[in-house]
């Protein structure tokens, strides 16, 4: 697997709603926070296309430099907050502040995924002449995202500084 070369980015910063759980990677309960989530965002859109956002907040660079997957994050999903007019009690409010993101197009199916991310921590950034931020990851699955689907693609937003 190659690594594409990123598109930087600044974001102005945004706001996020949705839901979230505390997790690691070793107890992975992405599947049931979608599970929970898809039906409360059908509720208030329909079947509106929108972009869906994973989103990962963890406490602080540790979790990196000093990696252990049964050590908690926080995981939401998540959409704009400027695609509703009013925010549903069952949502959060999340702020992902402005700043630098190296964005990647992956494309391939989700048991693919952590191979990507392996690439992009341990080839890509040590060379890119970046450091990792502390603020939101980000995986925006917007009309090509077909879920566990080997022609699905995303964008990986990574933040650096």
């Amino acid at each position: 697997m190659v690594i594409p070369e990123p598109k930087i980015h600044i974001s102005k910063g945004f706001s996020l709603i949705g839901i979230s759980t505390e997790m690691s990677f070793a107890e992975n309960k992405t599947g049931q926070l979608w599970q929970q989530f898809i039906p409360l965002k059908m509720s208030i859109l329909g079947k509106k296309q929108i972009d869906l956002f994973s989103v990962e907040v963890y406490k602080d660079l540790s979790f990196f430099s000093n990696f252990n997957p049964t050590v908690n994050f926080t995981k939401w999903a998540a959409i704009r907050k400027e695609e509703v007019e009013k925010v549903p009690s069952e949502f959060k409010i999340l702020e992902i502040p402005e700043g630098k993101y190296a964005i990647f197009n992956y494309k391939g199916s989700s048991s693919e995924a952590p191979q990507f991310y392996q690439l992009i921590f341990q080839q890509w950034l040590p060379s890119s002449g970046y450091k990792l931020d502390e603020r939101p990851h980000l995986a925006i699955m917007g009309e090509k995202y077909k879920n566990n689907d080997p022609t699905s693609e995303e964008e990986i937003w990574i933040p650096i500084k």
